[in-house]
């Protein structure tokens, strides 16, 4: 498909217009295409080479609407850091309208009237960071927004110490955009209950639809809701990613991993790690995850009293982390080899004495999983030690995994092939966008494009770049991102 036979709908103006604002994207100056997306070209059926085109650069911008669009920016509100802010908003994100099941926006797209004292732009660094992570979490089955492409430009945009930076622009796809800040903000306007009821009903129509026709369909979205966050903290803490910034108006009503600033997967392990410098009293920090997306749904709960009997929401989160500590440990079981309908309580002691021992060891967290999964028999589990910085927490570490498998008496091929499928040879670090982001901005993109692609394919071989798959240099690891990262 040509990008001039694409036809975009809207279906957020069914709203009363106080809960969004219909406004243009101001356009970057001097923009260029710095990468797109085959993968989310194919989910649309737009033709590969329609990104050759002045257009799409145009479309990306701002410059050009397609069919049907008629950019909006939505309000809503938030906890943030705990704190309630009644006014927040897209106020550097407009969308354009939705193709098939996703919603198009553009991130760093100018001023609306929810931008308070920003400016409305995005730098490249961030965007950067943003497009690539995105593709990464999608190829580990992390539920994710999606990208189609990114541009740069030579428009000035002023971030940290008022140093002067380049704006960029993303163009994010999601099939939802609402938040749990969006309920927030419905609850507290005039008509709550009503407005409370049509958002519900769009929720529900664009991730929940099997939910329609239900006779209590807005108490089960939100126990579909509390089922969707803990597989997803579930999922992080796995992978050991930490997002930074988990307020509510960063928390996804479709359960999908939204809105990606200060972020991070994990260098050598450390369950106290905070990625984002300003959170300094760790409230985000990848140990306190799980408890801050169940106290993010109590809010929600709280949300939609006038609609629910929220005494059964509050009945139902109470199944939270008993589904979170499940998934995770299941998930655990798979990366270390172990079959835990098996082996549960010994899958939870090796989980829980894993993490100590990483940590007192000095280990590359991911790294580590990819070592043990290249070991073909027990000698070479036992060399896995040689990663590790001190190695005598994880030498005994490793002694008490392998007595649990001899136990399994499972086929090392077997266990080994299962294991390649949920252990990535390559994860997405901190410092590996750096040098990205560093030669993007001498108008270098190629690293940003074998950035996606290792991102998009972690399991694969990708030779030129053999020194990815290794720990994080210590001069490179742990480090804390600000919000405009």
């Amino acid at each position: 498909m040509k990008l001039n036979e694409v036809k975009l709908e809207n279906d957020y103006f069914e709203f009363d217009e106080k809960f969004y604002q219909k406004i243009n994207p101001t356009p970057l100056n001097n923009p260029h295409l710095i990468s797109y997306n085959k993968l989310m070209f194919d989910e649309i059926d737009l033709d590969y080479e329609e990104s050759l085109n002045d257009d799409f650069i145009k479309f990306v911008n701002g410059e050009k609407l397609l069919e049907g669009s008629k950019p909006y920016a939505t309000a809503y509100a938030g906890h943030q850091f705990g704190y309630f802010v009644p006014q927040l908003g897209d106020g550097r994100a407009i969308n354009l309208g939705k193709i098939a099941s996703w919603h198009l926006q553009t991130k760093g797209a100018g001023l609306t009237r929810y931008s308070r004292q920003g400016d409305g732009r995005a730098v490249l660094r961030s965007s950067i960071r943003e497009y690539i992570v995105s593709e990464a979490m999608y190829a580990l089955d992390i539920p994710t927004t999606r990208v189609l492409a990114l541009i740069g430009s030579t428009h000035p945009v002023f971030r940290d110490y008022g140093v002067s930076e380049t704006g960029a622009t993303v163009l994010r796809m999601s099939p939802s955009w609402v938040r749990i800040g969006t309920f927030e903000y419905f609850a507290r306007s005039k008509d709550s209950k009503e407005n409370l009821k049509q958002l519900a009903d769009y929720v529900i129509k664009n991730s929940y639809s099997h939910l329609i026709l239900d006779e209590n369909k807005y108490e089960k979205m939100y126990c579909e809701m509390v089922d969707k966050t803990a597989l997803l903290m579930a999922k992080w803490q796995a992978y050991g990613f930490m997002h930074g910034v988990m307020n509510t108006d960063n928390f996804s009503m479709a359960g999908l991993s939204i809105d990606y600033g200060p972020f991070a997967f994990m260098d050598y392990f450390n369950i106290n790690q905070i990625c984002n410098h300003t959170d300094i009293e760790g409230r985000y920090s990848y140990l306190n995850q799980p408890y801050v997306g169940r106290w993010n749904l109590e809010i929600l709960a709280n949300s939609l009293k006038e609609i629910c009997d929220v005494e059964n929401l509050y009945e139902y989160l109470k199944t939270y982390f008993h589904l979170q500590e499940k998934e995770y440990l299941t998930l655990m079981a798979s990366r270390l080899g172990l079959d835990i309908s098996k082996s549960s309580d010994s899958c939870a002691q090796l989980t829980i004495s894993l993490l100590k021992a990483l940590q007192t060891s000095k280990t590359d967290y991911n790294q580590f999983f990819y070592e043990l999964t290249k070991c073909k028999n027990y000698d070479e589990v036992r060399k896995v030690i040689d990663i590790s910085i001190y190695r005598q927490a994880l030498d005994k570490w490793l002694e008490e995994y392998i007595k649990v498998r001899e136990l399994e008496n499972k086929d090392f091929d077997e266990v080994q092939n299962s294991m390649k499928k949920v252990n990535p040879k390559y994860v997405i670090k901190n410092y590996m966008l750096q040098e990205a982001i560093d030669k993007a901005q001498e108008r270098d993109f190629t690293l940003v494009n074998d950035l996606l692609n290792i991102a998009q394919n972690p399991y694969d071989e990708h030779k030129e770049y053999e020194r990815y798959s290794k720990a994080t240099p210590l001069e490179f690891s742990n480090v804390k991102l600000s919000c405009s990262s």
